[in-house]
Parts: C-alpha cells; structure tokens; sequence
C-alpha cells in the first residue's frame, strides 16, 4: 500500500537508525554492529560501526548453506559469441573460492588493490567477488577503455594484481585486451607483480610474457577453496572511476556494509522481486549499474542475474532483448532509453519482438539518462509492462528516486518524471541562494545529510576534492550537480546535468527539455541539444538530429516543425532556431551524450573527444555536416 512508502520514507529520515538497522538484519555479520550510525565531518557517515561481515558470503556461501546451492545463480547469454551458459550458486562458490585462493597465493592481501580489465563473462563476476572474499579492493575498468586512460587509472590505484582476458568482442571485432594492457603498462610507473590472463575459448592463441603472467586455467587447477574473510564495515569493497573532468581521476570508494544492506533491500523495496525470480540488468560490469544489478544485489537477494554479452541491435538485430526476455523468464529488467531507441529506430513497430511471448515479464526500469515521454510510451505499448524512469548515480551506488513498488508506489507515475526520493534520501530542489524553491521550479537537486548507507565513502586518495566538490557549495547537503524539479506530489523530474543548462541571454534553459520536444516529432529518431555560442545572447540551443528510417519528408519542413513545438512548449525564450540532420550521435558506452564537447564542436572550438565514446569518427561526421550547412 502507498501509505507503507510514506511511513518508511518519514521514518527513514526521523529515525534512520531505526530503518537500517531493521535492513541490516537481512544480512549475515561475522559480528554485530555496535551503532548504526555515526556522523562525521559533512559526508562522512559511517553506518554500522564496529560490524565485520563478508560481502562475498552474503552473495554466495549462505545460499549454499541455506540448501540452495542448486539454484541459478548467473544466466551467461553470448550473442556475440554464440554461446549460452547456467551457473550454479554451488558453481559460483567454487570458482570464487579457487580464484580467491589463486590471488593469495600471489600475494594480493587485504586492502591491496585488483584492477579488472574484462569483458561481459562470468570469469569478470567471480574476479569481483573473489576479491571481496579476501578484502582485495576490485577496480574494474570498462573493457574496451584505451591505453591512456586505463593507464592513468592503474597508477592511481596501483594494483598488486591485475586480471584480464585475451580478447572482448564486439559485434564486428576482437578487441585486443592485451595489447591495449601492454600499452598502458608500458606508461605507469606502479606495475603490478602479476597478471593473471583469462584466454577465451575458440578465440586465437595469446603469448604470455614470462616471470609476470599466469594462465588462469593453470592457476585454478592447482588451487584450494578459500575461506571468507571478516572485514570492518566501511571497509572499501572496490573503488569505481567516474568521468572527471579535470585534474585527479575521480574514484568512487564503495564501503562494504552499507552496500551489502542497501542492496539486498532495493531489491525487493524498489524492483519489487522475490529471491529466485531472473533479473536482468543490461548494462556492462564496468559501470555502477553492472557492479550493483549484475553483480552484487540480485546475487545477495539470491535471484538469478543474466549476464548479457551483446547489443540491443545488430547481436543480431533488433529483437534481441524480446528473445532474452521470454527465454530466461525474466521477471524485471533494466536497461537505458538510448537502447530502446536504438530498437525502436531499426524495428518501428517491434515486430521482430512480438514473436516473443514475455509471460513472465512485469516490470521495466530505465535509468542512466532522463527517459523522454515519446520513448516511455512507445516502451509501455511495445513490452506491455510498466515502464519505471528512476535516477541515480555512480555516487549513490542504488537508486536516489524511484517508484519503490515494493512498498506500493504507483507504477503509473506521471509521464517525465524520475521517482520519489528513495527512502534514507531526502531530496530537496535549493535555488543559488540555497533556498528551498517552489514546485515546478528548476533548481539544484540536493539531499539532506547524512546519505544513507550504500552511498561513497570517498574519493580514492583524494579527499580534498570529495568535501570540495560534493558538500562545499550546500553546507549540509550532498550536491548532486543534476538539475530539475519536484512536482506537488513529490515526484522528481530531473533535465539535465547542472552544466547541460543552457544559458540563455540569462534565461535558464534546459538542455534535456528541448530535446523531449525534439523527440516528440514522428521523424526523429535520437536527438541532441547543445549550447551554441551567440554574439547576442550568450547561447542559444542546438539540434543535432538522426531521423528514423526510410523518412522522405524534406528535413528543412522536419526542422520547422521542431522549432514550432519547442516555441509552443517551451516559448520563445528558448530562442531555439538552428539544428542540423546527422547519421548518428556521439555516445560514451554507457549512452550519454558528451554535451560539453558537441556544444564547443557546433560553437567551432577545439573540442576534446573523451575515451568513452563508442565510436569517434562521428565527431568528424557532425563536422562535414555543420561545413556543409
């Protein structure tokens, strides 16, 4: 019932003790917790103070122990590479505890640093958990990152140990993992001792540099089981690099109890699953949503989690998703917008996913970038289920607004908006003045100290920069840096980065709003809005456009139609008049647009191409097109 989200939300922000402390329950500690909550200086509650637990038994020993060791635990599906595998929790127990056994005999100890550089393959989860089990500290590094900056990352971590694989592969290459590594070691100053090297099967052979690497094979054929070991509660469980955008690299420290709690709770408060049911989580290992919802939480919540190796287009087309859905039974999923417009794009009418029949499929979530309505509510009629926008960030670790459907939130919210505050988030909208504003008003998104658990701990070896930039500007708030506003009855509606607000002739616009009217026009089939520099106005907005396929529609009508809905939408005040027609948008791997850089590529400025972007040439694409208009 509606009212349980009221009475849990409130409590958690009277007496958070008191929620947490009845979620902590749900976990095994080696020993108990003494306080639940301690507050330090601003950002630096610890919860559960004096508790020692093993994440790693959590999410695998005690299903085993609990007689359920024969349940799946990981659903491998390899399109790319034609390959489909069930793992058992007994399974998983036994490759995590022979890889644990594999890094302590080389010498990787607790509080020593792994850097993980692999693909979409369950040798990258038992990587993961087997570090947790020894109190190694994981640091995953999105396979496909280039030399440089996986080099800039290793020597700031500065790994004992670092594990990769041969090859990852794309739909239409190998990615070298190994030569990209040997390019990063050739710059770092740190080296690790060893390498330990996955080869893929059936893949081509790869050569091992003596005295450094080990063969995964060989190492675990000669390994015993390890035993879980007891770590304090805030102890750093893995530390996950986000995109700075100047100065040290930014690694979010994860503590271990407060994930481990925070969790297993989502899991059922938020997405509403029961233990045992498949999830799905398509994202990659390497981001925060592939550490916390394909690794972590559904394996303590003891569901089974499907680790899916491919794309939603072209492994191989557009029916992919439908085709994993009804195959496993997936009950919940959790993808991003930009992959369902990827579908919708090629299949306008789904029609290769309506051979599927999704009979166990409830519920879909969408995160990693504001969901526009026009794709909502093609998702809703295509998948037939309620389609749930909720936000977050790396930062947070879970959800920070969502529909909590386990505690009876609606799962017909309005159309546009992100969630209500997850309880233990107290969200508010302040103005630059640090005033609460009214509702519907833009502002900045903040939550009220402390975060609740599961939320960082830190910045890797750069403290300085986490008080500065997450607590300095809103004295006893976290800044989330994102902008929107909340509506009478509480729900989010988040537009855009603090930074993807355009500023125009000192109106305010967002980025993220123009784009929703964008799309809005039949033809479009992804947009982007950036600011473009005006001699007059400061800024004005931007379209970059891909229209869907088979248009005939003449573009210069197509662009007059836009520039008519955002007037009507928006206003005038928007000054929204220019935009062009291109193949595709630049995307980093995890679906988000590189603003910044198009809104100096269109302003002619030098622009800086960041190294997660999938595909780079676009950028010299977008260049022909903006000479030629």
């Amino acid at each position: 019932a509606l009212g349980e989200y009221e009475e849990v939300f409130r409590s958690s922000v009277v007496e958070p003790e008191k929620v947490w402390g009845a979620a902590a329950q749900q976990i095994q500690w080696y020993k108990p917790w003494a306080r639940a909550l301690e507050r330090g200086r601003p950002g630096s509650a610890s919860w559960f103070i004096g508790g020692e637990l093993n994440i790693c038994y959590n999410a695998v020993d005690r299903h085993v122990e609990n007689g359920r060791g024969d349940r799946i635990a990981i659903i491998y599906d390899s399109p790319v590479t034609n390959t489909k595998e069930k793992i058992t929790y007994k399974e998983l127990l036994e490759q995590v505890s022979k890889l644990a056994d594999v890094m302590v005999r080389h010498g990787v100890k607790k509080g020593d640093r792994v850097v993980i550089y692999m693909p979409m393959i369950p040798q990258t989860v038992y990587c993961m958990l087997a570090c947790a089990r020894i109190g190694a500290i994981h640091s995953l590094i999105f396979g496909g990152f280039a030399s440089k900056e996986l080099s800039v990352r290793i020597d700031h971590a500065k790994p004992k140990l670092i594990v990769t694989a041969s090859f990852g592969v794309e739909p239409k290459r190998k990615v070298e993992y190994l030569s990209l590594l040997e390019g990063a070691l050739a710059r770092v100053q740190s080296k690790p001792d060893k390498v330990l090297i996955y080869k893929r099967p059936n893949l081509g052979h790869v050569p091992l540099a003596p005295g450094r690497d080990l063969d995964w094979e060989e190492e675990l054929a000669k390994a015993q089981c390890y035993k879980c070991v007891s770590v304090p509660s805030d102890h750093p469980l893995y530390i996950l690099y986000t995109s700075g955008t100047t100065g040290l690299p930014k690694g979010v420290v994860r503590p271990t109890g407060g994930y481990a709690v925070m969790l297993n709770w989502t899991m059922s408060a938020v997405y509403g699953l029961k233990p045992g049911e498949v999830w799905w989580a398509a994202s990659d290992l390497g981001w925060v949503v592939g550490h916390s919802y394909i690794c972590y939480g559904p394996l303590l919540h003891g569901n089974t989690t499907v680790l899916y190796e491919g794309k939603p287009v072209g492994t191989p087309d557009a029916g992919a998703y439908f085709r994993v859905l009804a195959e496993h039974e997936v009950a919940a999923f959790f993808t991003s917008p930009t992959a369902i417009r990827a579908i919708r794009q090629q299949d306008p009418e789904a029609a290769l996913g309506k051979q599927y029949s999704l009979k166990r499929f409830r519920t879909l979530f969408v995160a990693g970038e504001h969901c526009d309505v026009d794709t909502l509510e093609w998702s809703k009629k295509v998948f037939k289920v309620p389609v749930l926008d909720h936000w977050w960030q790396t930062e947070s670790g879970s959800a920070i607004t969502a529909s909590c459907i386990g505690l009876g939130n609606s799962t017909t919210p309005p159309p546009g908006q992100a969630g209500k505050p997850v309880p233990g988030y107290n969200v508010m909208v302040l103005d630059e003045n640090k005033e609460p504003v009214k509702a519907k008003t833009l502002g900045n998104i903040v939550v009220k100290l402390p975060l609740p658990p599961g939320a960082f701990s830190g910045l890797w070896e750069n403290q300085e920069t986490f008080q500065k930039l997450y607590f300095q500007k809103f004295p006893g708030y976290y800044d989330t840096m994102d902008a929107g506003y909340m509506d009478e009855d509480g729900y989010l509606y988040v537009l855009s980065r603090a930074d993807d607000v355009i500023n125009v002739a000192g109106h305010r616009i967002s980025a993220g709003a123009i784009e929703e009217c964008v799309l809005f026009h039949h033809a479009v089939a992804d947009c982007a809005v950036v600011g473009q520099e005006d001699p007059l106005k400061g800024h004005v907005p931007f379209a970059l456009c891909v229209l869907r396929e088979g248009i005939k529609t003449e573009e210069e009508k197509i662009l007059e139609e836009i520039v008519e809905r955002v007037r009507t939408n928006i206003g005038p005040v928007a000054a929204f008049q220019k935009g062009v027609f291109v193949k595709q948008l630049p995307k980093t791997r995890s679906g988000k647009i590189p603003r910044s850089s198009l809104s100096a590529l269109v302003s002619g400025k030098p622009y800086k191409i960041t190294p997660t972007i999938e595909d780079a040439s676009v950028f010299k694409h977008i260049e022909e097109v903006l000479k030629k208009s």
